[in-house]
């Protein structure tokens, strides 16, 4: 922490990206660390965190396709490892919303994507949203209250990142239901005409 903070925002870039890789503490604690230091430049820190973030989030799928069962099986206990896979299958953009702005360690969801096949794109876009939420949240308490914003950090913060996760898994939730009525209604027609002494309609 200490060698990745004495390289400024290089170091803040590196962080991002190997939170979404391997690294065990989240970058959000260098931001905020810098972001004290120069709260006029807290902006442009939570862009580089965010691009970081982005750049390392492929290259953690990567790794989950590759050997991404026996990494997890390294850094979680068997019961935190079933519970996150069980999650994921079930409901795998909620999963990687949530995760990608609460304290969980990202590199989790960028993994687990990789050992079930979840689409690339799919996990790029969803992370997009919820880093973006969690950096420029910081950065933007920063660049308001200045140093003042560490005091208030943990408060603050708790509360935009619970209001943000509601909202956003509500909308996940509402889209989910509105995709499944439309099957639905499509299988229906189908159905009925299947059914024995149905006929269809004459021309």
């Amino acid at each position: 922490m200490e060698f990745l903070r004495s390289l400024g925002d290089i170091g803040l870039f590196l962080h991002a990206m190997i939170d979404a890789i391997i690294f065990p503490i989240p970058a959000f604690f260098l931001q905020i660390s810098l972001s004290a230091l120069s709260p006029d430049r807290a902006i442009w820190l939570a862009t580089i965190g965010f691009a970081g973030c982005l750049l390392g989030t492929p290259i953690g799928y990567a790794i989950g396709k590759a050997s991404g069962h026996l990494v997890l099986n390294k850094i979680l206990k068997q019961k935190w490892y079933d519970a996150a896979t069980s999650l994921f299958q079930k409901h795998g953009e909620a999963a990687i919303l949530i995760g990608a702005f609460t304290p969980i360690p990202f590199k989790i969801f960028t993994i687990i994507s990789g050992c079930m096949n979840y689409p690339l794109w799919k996990l790029i876009s969803y992370a997009a949203i919820g880093r973006a939420i969690k950096f420029y949240a910081v950065g933007i308490l920063f660049y308001i209250y200045g140093r003042a914003a560490e005091q208030m950090i943990d408060h603050v913060l708790a509360i935009v990142l619970l209001v943000a996760g509601v909202l956003i898994t509500g909308i996940w939730f509402v889209i989910k239901s509105v995709k499944k009525r439309k099957i639905r209604q499509a299988q229906s027609p189908a159905k009925v005409s299947a059914e024995p002494g149905h006929e269809p309609a004459s021309k």
